[in-house]
């Protein structure tokens, strides 16, 4: 049935609007619930996405090392209290924030605009981190084309290789019996006199492994630090081309686009851990490795040690990906009533489970190493960049048909890399679009493009040779501090200001209501746990920052100002936007602040058909200009 009707009558996808002068938007289809910004496809969409976002290189290259590092088994007891106290707390938050007002990390902070330098600082944050973690992509691009070899290149040392260069440990010298007294002496001594070494002293020669190697002089081509930039390594920058011309294409029509491609880029990585661990398994010293992360060797006095507590916190709040604009972002194109209760659960189960599961495929591979290379587990562990790029290739350089499962590696490494960044980068698209909608409705795609193309420019430094000094730099100063800080000022914001009950009935808006049971856990938490928590480890941060390093290599003392000034400059807009707010407001000092801690007159839901009478109030400016100027449309039921 047809009707003459004014644009602004459509409400909820319930009847479908086509105006003759309507713009069609990539973004948006006529199935979506909300025609302006456009809803995720189906549910899968969005919670592939979700899980693409939260599980990344940490969960394989980090989370691993530090179970390992604090008793084994026992840090899953930290580390789910973790999950449960601060993690989940703030992961339901920021899904419930995005979903209910459907904006991004910016623009919500209509709920507050006191706070709204908060959602500045995330989507500064978030691109500072895009720019580096778009080059660690690079890397894995460079040793995936490079295991198309017969032979893998950091097998053995080739003519790249130094003197320093062994695949195996060089006794230097030991204690040995002459005479019947025992003597110290050099090897070549103890081998031309046919002696033998006494057990537990010999001493071996400072020796690097031929991936060691590989990665410093070849990969990288790593100056001597920071102060030695030296020139771009050419193939480095490719690959780094190559991986931002692929999220390009997979962001072209946003999330109609992303939420297709993420059925493969989040699912394949978990058929691909799950290959390396069957043949992990089977292979000698795998149990050695096991039980090295999470068997006989867990450690349950590890837990009276408070480091062993702030890693469990710390690696769930990173892990997680809170505090980074990014949930609320994707979460901005759910639909109203989506239960994101019950999705803030799964992604969160999903992703510390994957963590634990990566960590079986990891040490079974690197047990192995161990036992072919006759070495204790504990002195070819290692994290992050050194497990992802050296120890882990050195231990599939070790395998039959060695080239096939480095190929897997990397490939897995890739993929979980690229959904995070997908995810990173349509958190700067969303704002970009909830500032400038007419201006993305129509060009999204060039905009999309040239943001691509001017963070590849940004990143260059990161492929010169001392590329990996500024990776780490930004790492460890952005990725750190001013996230802790946002998340510590949101939480306050949103419950101690705005008000947590009040919120808890927003979120009953959109899942129905609950009971005060129900609540009780989340109130408990939003109130006073997390908040406690997330202040209590950005305090350790402050008390136990050091001056970064990258190995052996100490960072000049301007490095270390440059990273001081990165973080001041995405903190800094927390206070500048809450001045502009108060000195645009009206009456005393009081009544300013005060009326910057109200809601703004346009916060609630996004579409008119959901805000009820509590939000009932609502003028959205488009919508009356559209009223004054009354345009014909069909609306068909």
């Amino acid at each position: 049935m047809g009707m003459l009707s004014l644009p602004g009558f459509l409400s909820c996808g319930k009847k479908k609007d086509f105006t003759l002068t309507n713009e069609k938007d990539a973004h948006s289809s006529d199935s979506d619930e909300n025609s302006e910004r456009g809803n995720w496809s189906n549910k899968g969409d969005y919670l592939l996405s979700m899980v693409g976002y939260a599980v990344g290189l940490g969960n394989v290259w980090r989370f691993p090392y530090l179970t390992y590092q604090n008793g084994g088994g026992a840090f899953l007891i930290p580390y789910t209290l973790m999950l449960a106290l601060a993690g989940l707390p703030l992961f339901f938050m920021e899904c419930s924030l995005g979903q209910f007002a459907s904006l991004g990390p910016v623009s919500i902070w209509r709920i507050l605009p006191l706070f709204q330098g908060v959602g500045i600082t995330m989507v500064i944050i978030s691109t500072f981190v895009t720019i580096y973690y778009n080059v660690i992509i690079a890397y894995a691009l460079y040793y995936l084309f490079a295991s198309f070899q017969k032979v893998l290149p950091w097998s053995d040392c080739f003519s790249w290789a130094d003197e320093f260069c062994s695949k195996t440990r060089i006794v230097s010298d030991c204690n040995t019996t002459l005479h019947g007294e025992i003597i110290h002496a050099n090897y070549s001594f103890i081998t031309s006199n046919n002696l033998t070494c006494i057990n537990g002293t010999i001493n071996y020669k400072p020796v690097q492994f031929p991936s060691e190697q590989y990665w410093n002089k070849v990969a990288l081509q790593r100056s001597s630090g920071l102060d030695e930039t030296g020139r771009i390594v050419w193939y480095l920058a490719l690959c780094l081309l190559l991986s931002w011309m692929i999220v390009g294409a997979a962001l072209f029509k946003g999330i109609k686009s992303s939420g297709k491609v993420v059925y493969f880029t989040a699912l394949f990585p978990y058929v691909i851990l799950l290959i390396l661990l069957v043949r992990g398994a089977t292979l000698e010293g795998a149990l050695d490795g096991i039980e090295y992360y999470i068997g006989r060797q867990s450690n349950i006095t590890k837990l009276m040690e408070a480091e062993v507590w702030k890693d469990a916190a710390t690696q769930i709040f990173y892990s997680l990906s809170v505090a980074w604009g990014g949930l609320v972002a994707l979460s901005s194109y759910n639909k109203f009533h989506n239960n994101c209760y019950s999705d803030a659960i799964l992604v969160c189960v999903t992703n510390c489970v994957t963590s634990i599961f990566a960590g079986f495929a990891i040490f079974s591979i690197l047990g192995h190493m161990a036992f072919v290379s006759e070495r204790p587990v504990s002195e070819v562990v290692d994290s992050g960049f050194d497990l992802a790029f050296v120890a882990y290739p050195e231990a599939l350089s070790k395998l039959p048909v060695s080239p096939l499962w480095s190929f897997l590696f990397f490939f897995m490494l890739l993929l979980l890399g690229l959904d995070s960044q997908f995810a990173t980068i349509e958190t700067l698209t969303t704002t970009i679009q909830d500032i400038y909608p007419k201006v993305m409705k129509k060009l999204r795609i060039p905009v999309t493009l040239g943001l691509c193309t001017l963070l590849f420019f940004l990143g260059l430094i990161c492929v010169t040779q001392a590329g990996i000094y500024w990776v780490n730099l930004i790492d460890h100063f952005c990725a750190g501090w001013g996230i802790l800080i946002a998340a510590v000022l949101e939480i306050i914001g949103i419950v101690y200001i705005y008000g947590g009950n009040r919120f808890i009935e927003d979120i009953e808006m959109m899942i129905g209501k609950k009971s005060c049971l129900f609540w009780l856990w989340w109130r408990t938490c939003w109130f006073f746990i997390t908040p406690v928590l997330l202040m209590a480890i950005l305090v350790w941060s402050l008390v136990t920052f050091s001056r970064p390093t990258y190995g052996s290599v100490l960072y000049p003392t301007w490095g270390t100002a440059v990273g001081w000034c990165m973080i001041i400059f995405c903190v800094v807009w927390i206070p500048i936007v809450a001045i502009v707010k108060i000195l645009k407001a009206e009456g005393s000092l009081v009544q300013r602040i005060v009326s910057c801690c109200r809601p703004a007159a346009n916060w609630g839901p996004y579409l008119e058909c959901h805000r009820g009478e509590r939000y009932s109030h609502i003028v959205d400016p488009k919508k009356k200009k559209e009223h004054e100027i009354p345009t014909v449309s069909a609306v068909v039921y």
